[in-house]
């Protein structure tokens, strides 16, 4: 008889009052699509953050851009000495070896002008120097003479087009050199009222070597005339050939190279001018003849190349604390097929094109960079830049002019620039260095992010050091061993504090802490001294009393008995610091010659760093303190959350409270306490006010505790207002902000891997 099959089992519908609502069950897979949503937005939000911030610095890397725009015909009968472009780029000109002036106007191809310089028509140039920041150009002839021109550019307008006209102005100079006989090499240097000229004639197949001091002065009717204050007779002072012949723009200096490779330098004090310097700037090399000798913008660092095709850069400095500026190798780029053919210096950076041959570089001398660079098909003459660094001019072989549009706008960038040692003008070594800033347009900027990276750690490490014990032993204290009433009182005032603006941190730091420290550290010293080992005293001496005495204090109120004593030795500690002062900190005042007390005298003098009143050590106390309560409430959160069964199965096997906090409840908490310092120091890292008020705000390079400082995000908070939309200094405001990024996002990530090993560590417990 086959098997009976039986129905299945039927459940029993559950009771009404046990379903879920659909209400809720809405709800339900709402909230869990509206968290994954949100979840996705911070990230992509976060993702655009980064790529925004990335955007801005790419360009920081970039070479630059150089288009080539026209090609026009010059003269072909003229031989040309030297190149000169106007502002805009618009009207070269060209000097031959007759003394005319070729004015090309590339708006109108086949439109020249020629201006001459001397009535005669057999003149010949033998000697020239020109400067175009100045726009000026000074000849010496065959016969002897010497003259300076003025180029200036006047804006015409009719017919409907705009066109430039020319204005050239021809000033005789005084009668330095001797007629009849030929100028080698001549320049002029004009600081406004005082004025140096100075030239190299051969005479008779011997050069002879003169200077003369020329003053103006300036009145209300304008300027006066210019008379010879004193002549200087160098002839006997330069031994052999003279080659090369620079005067400075501030009219203090002349430089002269001689045949055998050898550079004087003549510095006029007053009315004197003595040789400062000689020096063989290629005394290493085979061939030690110089070529190339000329200023970069500034007229602080020369450029020289010699005929291996050398190119080193030597600039003024003081090789000491004391003493006198001098030249020094400070920079040296890749070596030219041959000897330099032509140079042209920027006049609004420190830019440079040198070339030999077919072969053209665009360079900067602060990052030592090649900026661009091409090969011709015909060598290459001469060279220009325009003022406004967007135009170069050269002239070929073919005498045709090539016209180039220039696209360099951060050229002061690089990974150099901003993470290397770059030796700067007047320094007397390569260093880093941030100054954005400068009051001429000489002025090299330093954009050095090292600094305000060290500036970072170290004030974040300084209100570490602070907060940290702090923070921690409150926190242990108050969710181990504190009464709860007396924890419903801290913890709300803890978390109060870390409201408190840092503006008014960082205003109470600078005008009421650091005026009191600058002259207490001996007795800060003494109480950080004194304070620990009077708790740990005074925990040695609360453990060997009877257990009589002990049990009359109620649990947790221990520590009305240790306030008192801390009370104590802080208080010691600030009495006896000048006590300790006047013992240990004794030095030589240098003012008076006395033997004084004085720690902000004895730490120069002892370690050779500075003392400032706003320094990290008041940036610790200061931050600590806004760091504290964000580290006491997460890590007493963590402490507090670890289970009660653990903590009472220790102390039912016998381990005492100490021990209970130490060996069960931190190493179960190392997760969320290590969540809170990461916590802190995410604070610390990011902040700006108390940076700024409370440090003096200096960006340099120092571990010097009692130095100043400044941190990338004090540095964008102080320079992003005024930086320019799109300048090199915008986008380098940008890098520090992308480091931040980086920074913050590395030491999260460090973080959460090492919370999570810690979690599957202690996950047992």
């Amino acid at each position: 008889m086959p098997e009976a099959v039986l129905p299945p089992p039927t459940r029993a519908p559950l009771p009404q009052r046990y379903e879920t609502a659909r209400s809720t069950l809405w709800w339900d897979r709402f909230m869990n699509r509206f968290i994954t949503v949100g979840g996705v937005a911070i990230i992509t939000v976060v993702l655009g953050i980064f790529v925004f911030i990335l955007w801005q610095v790419l360009p920081l890397f970039r070479g630059a851009t150089v288009q080539t725009l026209q090609v026009v015909p010059a003269s072909d009968t003229a031989e040309y000495l030297a190149l000169g472009l106007d502002e805009y780029g618009e009207m070269p000109f060209l000097l031959d070896r007759r003394g005319r002036l070729h004015f090309v106007e590339l708006n109108r191809p086949g439109q020249h002008r020629v201006h001459p310089l001397f009535p005669e028509d057999n003149v010949e140039v033998t000697a020239w120097r020109y400067h175009p920041g100045r726009q000026e150009l000074l000849c010496g002839t065959r016969d002897g003479r010497l003259e300076r021109i003025e180029i200036r550019y006047r804006t015409v307008h009719g017919g409907g087009e705009r066109r430039l006209d020319p204005d050239v102005q021809v000033q005789l100079l005084p009668a330095l050199a001797r007629p009849g006989h030929p100028v080698r090499a001549v320049d002029y240097g004009d600081s406004g009222t005082d004025k140096l000229v100075a030239l190299a004639q051969e005479v008779e197949g011997r050069f002879e070597v003169r200077a003369a001091l020329l003053t103006q002065t300036r009145g209300l009717l304008g300027a006066g005339q210019v008379r010879v204050e004193a002549t200087f007779d160098l002839t006997d002072q330069v031994p052999g050939r003279l080659t090369h012949l620079l005067v400075n723009r501030m009219a203090d200096a002349i430089l002269m190279a001689t045949a055998e490779g050898e550079i004087l330098y003549f510095h006029r004090e007053g009315r004197a001018l003595r040789l400062r310097q000689r020096f063989r700037p290629f005394e290493d090399c085979l061939r030690t003849e110089i070529v190339l000798m000329d200023f970069l913008l500034g007229d602080v660092t020369l450029v020289l190349g010699n005929a291996e095709g050398r190119v080193r850069l030597y600039s003024l400095f003081r090789p000491g604390a004391e003493g006198d500026r001098v030249f020094g190798r400070t920079k040296q780029f890749p070596d030219l097929a041959g000897p330099p053919a032509f140079y042209c210096a920027s006049q609004r950076n420190k830019a440079f094109v040198i070339g030999q041959g077919a072969e053209v570089r665009l360079c900067y001398a602060t990052t030592e960079k090649v900026r661009w660079h091409t090969d011709l098909e015909v060598p290459v003459q001469l060279a220009a830049l325009n003022s406004k660094y967007d135009r170069l001019v050269l002239l070929d072989a073919q005498q045709n002019l090539r016209v180039y549009r220039l696209e360099d706008p951060h050229p002061e960038a690089s990974w150099r620039a901003f993470f290397g040692r770059v030796w700067y003008e007047g320094a007397d070594r390569p260093r880093f260095e941030w100054q954005s800033t400068g009051g001429s347009d000489a002025f090299e900027p330093k954009l050095s992010m090292v600094p305000l990276m060290v500036g970072t750690l170290k004030g974040t490490f300084y209100a570490m050091l602070f907060a940290v014990p702090v923070a921690l032993l409150a926190a242990l204290y108050v969710s181990q061993f504190a009464p709860p009433e007396f924890r419903g009182v801290v913890k709300p005032t803890m978390e109060v504090m870390a409201s408190l603006p840092s503006v008014v941190l960082g205003f109470l730091g600078a005008l009421w802490l650091a005026p009191r420290l600058e002259t207490r550290v001996p007795s800060v010293l003494l109480i950080l001294v004194l304070v620990p080992l009077a708790a740990l005293a005074m925990g040695a001496l609360w453990s060997r009393l009877p257990v009589v005495w002990r049990a009359r204090v109620r649990p947790g109120y221990e520590f009305l008995a240790l306030v008192p004593v801390l009370g104590l030795a802080g208080l010691a500690g600030w009495m006896w610091g000048p006590v300790l002062e006047r013992w240990l900190f004794v030095v030589t005042d240098p003012a008076t010659g006395e033997r004084v007390a004085d720690f902000r005298l004895w730490w120069p003098a002892f370690t050779g760093a500075d003392f400032q009143q706003r320094n990290s050590v008041v940036v610790g106390f200061v931050m600590g303190f806004a760091v504290i309560p964000i580290i006491f409430t997460l890590a007493e959160d963590a402490l507090s959350n670890v289970p009660a069964t653990l903590r009472s199965g220790s102390l039912a096997l016998g381990a005492s409270r100490w021990q209970t906090a130490l060996y069960i409840v931190l190493p179960t908490a190392s997760a969320g306490i290590f969540s809170a310092l990461m916590v802190g120091l995410g604070r610390a890292v990011g902040e700006t006010m108390i940076v700024v008020m409370a440090t003096g705000n200096t960006p340099i390079l120092s571990f010097n505790p009692f130095s100043g400082m400044r941190t990338l995000s004090a540095n964008l908070a102080v320079e992003l207002p005024e930086a320019p939309h799109h300048s090199t200094l915008y986008r380098t405001l940008f890098l520090g902000a992308l480091l931040l990024f980086v920074f913050t996002f590395v030491i999260n990530t460090v973080a959460e891997i090492l919370r999570q090993r810690l979690r599957d560590r202690f996950k047992t417990l």
